[in-house]
């Protein structure tokens, strides 16, 4: 399995911040499933544990297995939730292009619905199938047709755009 390929279980370290002001360690891991009730519960667990009495503000120090996606100190529980389903759905490849749209849940959703073509070891590669599959080409000029140059082009134009994958190769969409 590819590293595009991975499965991810996104995780939060809450820290108390009554505790960490007073210089004590006090937090939690905590797997974000889809119900962001069960994570705020299992932050308010850790809360009532503190050795401040009355802790009630958190923040999130750390976090693993968002695939490269950034975690705010002070996300919102929600987004943390929703960001967390994407990627248990999406895996690897989903955190690539949530990346690549800035954190747009939407349109990394939309690119991967409609306008993902797969993975290739080149653009060009891709141009040269899609070029062969839809269009009868004279074996006398095969070896005239310059797919880099027509790779470039869609690229430029912002038909296309890649995201690397690992070995080389690249993953595929639709601009538009």
């Amino acid at each position: 399995m590819g590293q595009d390929a991975e499965i991810l279980e996104p995780r939060i370290y809450v820290a108390c911040l009554a505790a960490y002001n007073c210089g004590q360690l006090h937090g939690a891991w905590i797997k974000v499933e889809d119900d962001q009730e069960a994570v705020l519960e299992a932050v308010a667990l850790m809360l009532a544990a503190s050795p401040q009495p009355g802790a009630e503000e958190y923040a999130i120090h750390d976090y693993e297995d968002f695939g490269g996606v950034e975690i705010g100190e002070y996300m919102p529980m929600a987004k943390v939730v929703e960001i967390a389903a994407f990627l248990r759905e999406r895996g690897t490849l989903g955190a690539l292009v949530l990346d690549h749209f800035n954190g747009d849940l939407d349109q990394a959703e939309e690119a991967l619905e409609d306008g993902y073509h797969g993975r290739f070891s080149s653009l060009a590669d891709y141009v040269q199938i899609l070029t062969e599959e839809t269009i009868e080409i004279p074996q006398a000029l095969r070896l005239y047709i310059d797919y880099e140059a027509m790779a470039r082009d869609v690229a430029i134009n912002g038909d296309l755009f890649t995201i690397a994958a690992d070995q080389g190769e690249v993953h595929v969409f639709s601009a538009r």
